[in-house]
């Protein structure tokens, strides 16, 4: 065996081959500041594959990430060609298997472009660096009388020019460079621009391949009944009626897979059609037991976390005295904030195929976390990673559902159990009743007043943490859940205090878009306003009065929040929404300021709400999210994000009565209709600062403004959402 070799995360996998006839480049792609593992021609390693450059020209780049419709395929790989100066127009992208040699790979987080920007700019520089010394070597000149443009090298003494798809063979051959030069941004011809998608035409002409896009020969279908209160289990069931479906052929009981991402467990109705299947499982007649969730009541158990958060609780943080600013006070203000139970319900529902065989396994599924899924397969089959073969297909949606591959593991069960490729189809009904729920909530603050400023801030939060799909029975939040907004709160007050209550989970919870930034944006935003209120303050003056002076947060890694770009977005939020004019009768201005996943958005909002109708009007929101890949793509997230939100705060509910999910579809878990949709206006702040996050950053800011502005119409105060639950839609 060869020796393996580290180096810095400054250098790339220095293996070049000839594939196809194609110049083909490697690249593995650790985590920052971390080394690279680098291979020889042995072959132990499988190399991260992302440029193919074809002798007609033709140039594959391959896309690491799932694209879920946030553009991740166009903007990944446009900074490859970026760096490549290649014509986009000759451009196709090839979706990535899981697979750990394509580093991290799990879309979610808003980290795809924060953390694989810089090494997809490389991968490019490294490509062009090459086909530069492969020309200058064909010319017998000096490289540095070489430049690239436009998938062309150019001679600048002779202006002689060679075409890339030309110099494959000899590209091939060239050293590769251990720390490629990057372009300087004035030379970018694609990253900060506006790109059209490269899957755009596709899309229109219906041929990008989605889950249920997929068809394998001898491939059955397959539909589960699963129990509908959350862990319970089966005890028994008839299966006579499903059995007289024409296309049923047969039915199976499926065990619970102990995971944290396995499946649930169910009756499975095997069909040699989808609608068979489907019919075939509303046949069925089972007897459940549903076990100690049975008693569960998202009514009841918001009363009792509401109880929790107004009693002292477990102590996250405190700085100062916040009892004596307390006593100090010239006026104290106090509010609770409840919000619901949410899921994500995506226009695509769970799916997968799987087919087991002979010691293998092929996966097809639309999957966030595809290297998760991988593992999860090889640890359920107890067979070798190798042996496991996942292929991300294009997602109708995600929001963090699909980060979970409880869904797939049913298919690879099945397939096991049948021996034949399995199509697990989920409905639109069993995503709604039987997902990983965002977590229910109750939050309480206090605050104190002195001479109409904030002197003393406590915050007590209490909800069901993710980290108890890992480890059942936790009763308290995690440090990574408090950071979503609470903990590191912006506003320069010397005296803080934050607490956790108890809260123990009775259904799955997962990571929705936003995560906890839903409801600690939410509670903060609300209370920064009824602090203005109080003080008798226009809000954005004393937000920005809250935030205080120009100052960074020290960072245990390069994201450091600034609250000098937090101001900067507030105060051009409000200039763009013309705050402080004169509104008509039945109108408001509301505005929320938040900073997650490193990036910094506010918004102002204008409603109306006469005759008991409330109607958002337009949406003016501002983002400083470091370098733009893609404006286009950072328009439309955020444009989605108000949509997302507004969904969230007007109809976003999933309530539980004796353990069951109540809402099953969209005509109870309802989503933003067109007549309900508002304008909405976007602002990027440019600035060459690293990039951070977009997909979820625009969601938390959305349902705290839209209530602070109808608090500006009307003088009503709303602390809790959905915002149905009121007399706002009558």
């Amino acid at each position: 065996m060869k020796n393996k070799s580290l180096i810095s995360r400054r250098f790339f996998i220095k293996n070049v081959s000839l594939f196809s006839g194609a110049l083909v480049l490697a690249c593995d792609i650790g985590q920052k500041d971390k080394p690279l593992n680098t291979s020889n021609e042995n072959g132990h390693f499988s190399p991260n594959l992302f440029v193919e450059l074809k002798p007609n020209g033709d140039l594959i780049l391959t896309a690491s990430r799932s694209e879920m419709g946030q553009g991740v395929r166009t903007s990944l790989t446009s900074v490859i060609a970026d760096e490549m100066d290649a014509d986009w127009s000759r451009v196709t992208v090839k979706q990535a298997p899981g697979d750990d040699a394509y580093g991290n790979q799990n879309t979610d987080g808003s980290r795809s472009i924060r953390t694989i920007y810089e090494p997809m700019r490389k991968m490019g520089a490294m490509a062009r660096a090459m086909l530069i010394s492969a020309a200058a070597e064909q010319w017998g000149i000096s490289a540095a009388l070489c430049k690239s443009e436009l998938h062309h090298i150019v001679n600048t003494d002779s202006g002689e020019r060679i075409f890339y798809g030309d110099l494959v063979a000899k590209a091939a051959l060239m050293e590769i460079p251990q720390d490629p030069i990057l372009k300087s941004p004035d030379e970018f011809i694609y990253i900060g621009k506006g790109l059209k998608s490269v899957d755009a035409g596709d899309f229109v002409k219906g041929i990008p391949k989605y889950g249920l896009d997929i068809k394998l020969e001898e491939m059955v279908y397959a539909c589960i009944a699963r129990c509908p209160v959350t862990f319970g289990s089966l005890i028994s069931y008839d299966d006579s009626d499903s059995l007289k479906i024409k296309g049923v052929r047969s039915v199976n009981t499926l065990d619970r897979i102990e995971k944290p991402f396995g499946a649930l467990g169910g009756v499975a109705v095997i069909a040699s059609n989808s609608w068979a299947a489907i019919e075939g499982k509303k046949a069925l007649k089972v007897d459940w037991n549903f076990g100690e969730n049975e008693t569960y009541s998202s009514k009841n158990f918001m009363d009792k976390i509401t109880a929790n958060v107004h009693q002292k609780a477990k102590l996250i943080r405190e700085e100062g005295t916040v009892s004596k600013a307390f006593d100090r006070a010239d006026e104290i203000v106090e509010a609770t904030y409840q919000l619901p139970h949410l899921v994500h319900a995506p226009m695509e529902a769970p799916n997968a195929t799987a087919h087991v065989k002979e010691g293998s396994c092929e996966v097809w599924a639309p999957v966030q976390a595809p290297q998760t899924t991988r593992q999860e397969i090889s640890d359920f089959l107890g067979i070798e990673l190798d042996k496991v073969t996942v292929h991300v297909t294009f997602l109708g949606g995600g929001f963090g559902r699909k980060s979970k591959p409880d869904f797939v593991l049913e298919a690879v069960a099945l397939s096991k159990m049948t021996e034949l490729p399995v199509q697990v189809i989920w409905t639109r009904e069993d995503d709604i009743q039987h997902s990983y729920y965002h977590a229910i909530s109750a939050q309480y603050l206090k605050a104190s007043l002195k001479n109409d400023s904030v002197t003393g801030w406590l915050h007590r939060t209490a909800y069901p943490s993710i980290t108890s799909t890992f480890m059942p029975g936790v009763n308290h939040g995690a440090g990574f859940e408090f950071q979503q907004g609470m903990t590191n709160m912006p506003y320069e007050i010397k005296n803080v205090r934050y607490e956790n209550g108890e809260a123990v989970a009775h259904v799955r919870i997962g990571w929705l878009r936003s995560v906890y930034n839903i409801i600690h944006g939410f509670s903060i935003n609300v209370f920064a306003d009824e602090l203005a209120t109080a003080a008798g303050k226009d809000p954005l003056e004393f937000r920005l009065n809250m935030i205080g002076s120009d100052r960074i947060y020290p960072s245990d890694n390069d994201y450091k929040l600034d609250t000098s770009k937090l101001k900067n977005v507030l105060k051009k939020a409000g200039k763009n929404a013309g705050w402080g004019r004169e509104l008509p009768k039945g109108h408001g201005l509301g505005l929320a300021v938040h900073y997650s996943f490193y990036s910094y958005v506010a918004t102002v909002v204008e409603v109306s709400v006469i005759g008991n109708k409330l109607k958002v009007h337009d949406v003016f929101t501002v983002v400083d999210c470091g370098t733009v890949v893609n404006k286009d793509t950072v328009i439309a997230q955020l444009e989605g994000a108000a949509i997302f939100g507004m969904s969230l705060a007007y109809y976003g509910d999933i309530s539980m009565e004796q353990g069951k999910v109540q809402q099953s579809n969209y005509h109870d878990y309802q989503m933003l209709r067109i007549h309900e949709t508002p304008k909405v206006h976007i602002e990027i702040v440019e600035n060459g600062d690293i990039p951070t996050g977009i997909g979820e950053p625009g969601v938390p800011v959305i349902a705290p403004a839209i209530v602070n502005a109808i608090y500006n119409a009307t003088g009503k105060r709303y602390r809790k959402l959905p915002l149905k639950s009121d007399d706002l839609f009558a």
